[in-house]
C-alpha cells in the first residue's frame, strides 16, 4: 500500500463498485487523485484498488459501509480521513407501484439517496469550508426533472438531489468550495437490474456510455458547474418539462417506463 502523499488531494467516492463511481474512481486516479472507494460489496472494491495501484502511484483505499443505516455513515465518516472532493454516487431505485411495492424497500432508498448524501454533504463540505477550498460532486439523475408513476419514490429523491445541490452549490461559492449535481440519462450499468428495467430500443438509442458519463462528470466538477446533463438528447428536457403540462408529462413517462 501506497503512503498518503501530502501533494495529492483525496477523493471519496461512494458507491464504487460499479457503474458511474468505478469510472469516476478509474479517471480520478489517472489524474493522480488519492481514492477513498466505498461501498458494500468488498470484493469489488478490492478488486477495483488492486487494479488502480497497478496502473497508478496513488493510494487507494476501501471502506465497505452499508449507507442506508447511520452505523454505516458513522463509519465512512470516521475511517475516510482528509477529503478534498466528495463524490456522493451510491444511490438505487426500484421499478414498480408504490403501494405495491415492500415499503422498506423505498424507505431504504430515501435513507441512501437523500439521508447519506444530505449528512456527508454537510460534514465534509463543513470541512472543505474550513480549509476554503474544495469539491462535492451529487449524483442525481434525469429523473430529477420529472415525476415518475412507477418510479415514484426514485424520481421523488433525485429531485430532492437536484434542489439540494442548486442550493449549496450558491451557498458554497463564494466560499471556495463548488457543487455540481449530475444528472445522467440512460446509462448502460448494473442500475437496470436493481431497479428491475429493461431498456427500450429507443432508450438503448439515447443511453450514453458510463465512461463518457463519467468523462463529462468529471470535467464539469473540475469546472465547478452547476449541474450536467450529460448527452445531447438529454439537454432540452428542463426545458421541455418547463413548457409541457404535467398531466402529459405524467402520461409520457408512464408510458416510458411501462
Amino acid at each position: 500500500m501506497i503512503a498518503m502523499s501530502e501533494k495529492r488531494e483525496c477523493v471519496l467516492i461512494t458507491g464504487a463498485s460499479s457503474g458511474i463511481g468505478l469510472e469516476i474512481a478509474k479517471l480520478l486516479a489517472s489524474q493522480s487523485y488519492d481514492l477513498v472507494i466505498c461501498a458494500r460489496r468488498e470484493k469489488e472494491l478490492q478488486d477495483l484498488a488492486e487494479e488502480i495501484s497497478r496502473q497508478h502511484t496513488v493510494n487507494c483505499k476501501v471502506i465497505v459501509a452499508d449507507l442506508t443505516t447511520e452505523e454505516g455513515i458513522d463509519l465512512l465518516i470516521k475511517d475516510s480521513g482528509e477529503v478534498d472532493i466528495l463524490v456522493n454516487n451510491a444511490g438505487f431505485g426500484i421499478l414498480g407501484d408504490h403501494l405495491d411495492m415492500q415499503l422498506g424497500r423505498q424507505l431504504e432508498m430515501i435513507e441512501l439517496n437523500i439521508h447519506a448524501l444530505t449528512r456527508l454533504s454537510h460534514v465534509f463540505g463543513n470541512l472543505m469550508v474550513k480549509k476554503g477550498r474544495g469539491r462535492i460532486m451529487n449524483v442525481a439523475s434525469i429523473a430529477s426533472y420529472i415525476s415518475g408513476p412507477s418510479f415514484a419514490v426514485y424520481c421523488a429523491t433525485k429531485a430532492y438531489v437536484l434542489s439540494y445541490s442548486r442550493a449549496l452549490h450558491k451557498e458554497l461559492k463564494n466560499k471556495g468550495v463548488t457543487v455540481t449535481a449530475l444528472c445522467p440519462g440512460y446509462v448502460t450499468t448494473g442500475f437496470q437490474e436493481v431497479a428491475g428495467m429493461e431498456l427500450s430500443k429507443m432508450e438503448k438509442l439515447t443511453a450514453v456510455p458510463v465512461k463518457k458519463v463519467a468523462e463529462i462528470a468529471v470535467k464539469s466538477m473540475h469546472k465547478g458547474k452547476r449541474e450536467v446533463l450529460p448527452g445531447i438528447v438529454n439537454k432540452p428536457l428542463p426545458i421541455v418539462t418547463k413548457i409541457t403540462p404535467v398531466w402529459l408529462q405524467l402520461i409520457i413517462v408512464k408510458w416510458v417506463l411501462k
